[in-house]
Formats: C-alpha cells, structure tokens, sequence
C-alpha cells in the first residue's frame, strides 16, 4: 500500500524537472520511471531523510517490511481468523447434527458435587467474558474488510470499527488478569496422566455411534481435552498478552517499528488458535455435553455427570472424604 501510494510521488518529483530537459514525453516517462525506481530502491536499502519529527525512527521515511507482513495480515490471517470462528461453528454444529450430544446414562441424580470455588467462578468469567467480547472485536478489525463491508457497506464497517477498537483495548486488561489467575491457580490440575491417551483414543467417549460409542474413558479433575483447551489457553495468552502491551503501550515499551509489525502478526496468529480452542470449549461446555454448563454457573455438578466424566476425581474425593454435596 505504502508502496503504491509513494511511487507516483516519487515519479512527480523526478518528471517535473525532466519536463525542461527533454521534449519527447516517451524519454521522459522512461527516465522518470528509472529514478523512481533508484530513489525507491534506496529507501529499502535504508536511505534516511529530513523531518522535523522527533520519533525515534523520524530519519526513516518507510519500513520496507511493511510491504511483506501487511500483505500476510490481509491475506492470510484475516481469513484465518474468519475460519477460526465461523468455520469451527459449522464444524460442531455438523457433528452435533449427526452425533447428538453425550447424554448422561444413567440421567440426572439430583445430588449435586461441590466442583469449584465461588472465586474459581469469578476468575473464569473474569476471563471468559473479555475473551469473547475480545473475539468479536478482533474478528471485525482484522477481518471486517472480508466479511463485513462487502455486506454492509463501508460506512457500516466504520461504526462498527470506531466502536470495537475502544471495547478491544479496555477489555484488555480484564482479559490479561483472567488468564494470569486461571493459569496460575488451576495449573495443578492440568498436568498429564497416564489415562490421557487412553481419553484420546476413545474421543473423551462423546461419540454416539461405531466402537466409540459406549465409552468412558478414565479422567482426572480434568478430562485430556480440558488440558489440552489449557495449555494451549496458557501458552498462546500469554502471546496475545505480551503483544497486546506492545500495542497497547507504545509510548512505555517504545517498540522498534519492526518489533510492532512482528507483535501485530503474532497478536493475530495466536487470537486465531485461541479462537479455533475457544469456539470448541463452548460447544463441549454449553451444547455437547448435558450438564456440563451448570459446573461455571453454580460451581457444582451433578453426581452422574461427576461419575460419567471425571469418574478418577470422583473416586479420589469420595475416598479421601472431601466430597460435598450442596444442600
């Protein structure tokens, strides 16, 4: 784009002059267009200039990376993060369509299993809800040129633009408290078990038909498919966490205008994962598998569901004795 936008500028500035030197409009075409060429190619090489800017980088008057990660930004992740979100709601709502959801055998006891803490509650919306509004807000300002203003319009993109751009920098820091708590005080419970694979192998048991169907597959307070959400929770939030400062805070961390661009790629790269990961953590909590959803809301799960799908956390606190039921 910046390209673009400066090589007829370029080309003026060398063609006016040429216009008292040469009569023939061919001559002159071509040799403006070779000192534009020179002057462009300079710049790339780094060529400075004179501005009465005091930025750090005022001598520079364009970084040539930009016209190699703008482009990656447009074409790949904006569609990327697009699929992330639409393409994995077709995906669960097909398989929902063809599966069903996991029912619990043997249905609701009644009994409900004290699961988490009003504070565990707390952390996860804490963090959850920002995420979601932060989903959103991301998908419309890198994507909204893709799947937005071709189907509204370009001045309805632009409210919606004006509008997510203060919602997505002050959910920010909600979102980067929730995913610091969440990481540091449920890591105990998504470490690796010898039972995992056994999980994997057998698809968490929620599929409804074939050898599958049936299973129930060992799980601990956390069943493979949770640790895996986690990890990946961790791991990828806390690049969106530290990219986000960067963009967020430029006047404190005083980025190289490359360290910008290399932060805006991997902001987006890792929002799209988070995405994809997200989008499946709903489906399985809210739609997928029955009761699932009441464990967030209240903290406390049925027995049968405790039984069914976290059938080894069961068993360690009925035998220690810690098991509780509300009343």
């Amino acid at each position: 784009m910046f390209k673009t936008l400066l090589k007829p500028l370029l080309m003026l500035l060398v063609l006016v002059p040429g216009l008292a030197l040469a009569s023939d409009p061919g001559t002159v075409a071509a040799q403006s267009g070779n000192e534009a060429e020179v002057v462009w190619q300079a710049i790339q090489q780094g060529a400075e200039g004179r501005t009465v800017s005091e930025s750090e980088f005022h001598a520079q008057l364009i970084n040539p990376q930009d016209e190699r990660l703008l482009p990656f930004r447009s074409d790949i992740l904006a569609p990327g993060m697009a699929l992330a979100l639409f393409g994995m709601i077709a995906v669960f709502a097909a398989f929902i369509a063809v599966n069903g959801i996991s029912k619990l055998h043997h249905g609701f006891s009644g009994k409900m299993v004290y699961r988490w803490s009003k504070a565990d509650v707390a952390i996860h919306w804490l963090g959850a809800i920002p995420c979601l509004l932060l989903i959103l807000t991301g998908l419309t300002l890198l994507a909204g040129r893709l799947i937005i203003e071709p189907y509204l319009g370009q001045q309805a993109f632009a409210t919606m633009a004006a509008i997510a751009k203060p919602v997505h920098d002050y959910m920010a820091i909600p979102f980067m408290l929730g995913w610091l708590l969440m990481t540091v005080k449920w890591a105990k419970n998504q470490l690796p078990a010898k039972y995992d694979l056994d999980w994997f192998l057998v698809v968490g048991g929620y599929i409804n038909f074939g050898p599958f169907k049936g299973k129930h597959p060992d799980a601990g307070f956390a069943n493979a498919g949770e640790k895996v959400w986690f990890w990946t929770f961790a791991l990828f939030g806390a690049v969106i966490a530290v990219t986000g400062v960067i963009l967020l805070f430029p006047e404190y961390v005083e980025p190289s205008r490359n360290l910008s661009l290399l932060a805006l790629i991997l902001h987006a790269s890792s929002a799209i994962i988070v995405t994809a990961f997200s989008i499946v953590h709903i489906f399985m909590a809210t739609v997928m598998s029955e009761g699932g959803m009441e464990c967030m809301v209240s903290g406390y799960c049925d027995e049968n569901w405790a039984k069914q799908h976290h059938n080894v956390w069961y068993d360690e606190i009925k035998a220690d004795g810690s098991l509780k039921y509300r009343d």
